[in-house]
């Protein structure tokens, strides 16, 4: 349940003390607490509250108000009334930021309010203007401008682009490798095969020992065997691989096959390694 219930005038107890001080023109800092007090009291017993929580803080407005009454007339000797202060010290504060933020809360309603007439539009000057560019006076520009002046700027410039160079990294470059096909590592081997009749597959990759090499010819030799090719053997765990050709000396290569195995063997988009 909201506290804040719009009564006839007064939105709460502090609300309704607001009022009484504007009409009775006092200095808020000065407030004579047992006039305000009785004025006070009048308008609780106007007032039809209904909401008890509402009624219950007008009325512990009430009581703290009697409370500041009976201090201030009770008398008091000079030490004591020093030593506790003014009573109505904590009242005041309490109206004074209860005012600010009365005041902040209608400044935000009337800009509220602003917004609502507020309407918007899109631009709608000529192509001529937007791109209209104010001239340019060279003479004024370069007045004072030296070769010596340029020279300077110029190598200012230079040695800013060279402190973000990064040393060791700037001397980096890219290889870049032809792309390796299973068919002409398979025409490769079936020739090498067919000369040696035996060799190892290391001694194969003798030349060429690069990743991408090593599994294309992994799989020309698949390939191989596959159309009978070749015969391989390894007479231990992780011995050597051996390749051996089926076919005669004299025997005329099959070039469909190379077509059959596969074109290129691409590693991403191509065969790129970065150093």
């Amino acid at each position: 349940m909201a506290l804040l219930v719009k009564l006839t005038a007064f939105e709460g107890p502090l609300d309704l003390l607001l009022h009484l001080i504007d009409k009775n023109k006092i200095d808020i800092y000065d407030i004579p607490i047992v006039e305000i007090t009785d004025q006070y009291l009048e308008y609780v017993r106007a007032l039809d509250i209904e909401d008890m929580d509402l009624a219950s803080e007008f009325m512990v407005m009430a009581a703290t108000l009697l409370d500041i009454k009976c201090r201030m007339l009770l008398p008091k000797e000079e030490d004591e009334e020093l030593e506790e202060g003014d009573p109505r010290e904590e009242l005041v504060r309490r109206l004074i930021e209860y005012k600010k933020y009365k005041y902040m809360s209608l400044i935000l309603r009337d800009k509220m309010d602003e917004t609502g007439i507020c309407l918007t539009k899109d631009p709608s000057l000529p192509a001529e203007v937007l791109n209209y560019r104010a001239p340019v006076n060279t003479e004024e520009l370069f007045q004072g401008v030296t070769l010596e002046k340029l020279l300077e700027t110029y190598k200012e410039i230079v040695r800013r682009q060279e402190s973000k160079i990064d040393p060791i990294r700037s001397r980096f470059s890219k290889i870049e490798k032809e792309p390796v096909s299973v068919g002409e590592q398979m025409r490769t081997l079936e020739l090498t095969a067919i000369k040696k009749r035996k060799l190892s597959f290391r001694e194969f990759l003798e030349k060429d020992s690069d990743k991408v090499t090593v599994v294309v010819s992994f799989l020309a030799v698949l390939e191989l065997i596959h159309y009978s090719k070749i015969r391989i053997t390894q007479d231990e765990i992780f011995g050597e691989i051996m390749i051996e050709s089926l076919e005669d000396e004299d025997a005329v290569i099959d070039e469909s096959i190379f077509g059959e195995a596969g074109n290129t063997f691409e590693e991403g988009e191509s065969a790129k390694d970065e150093y």
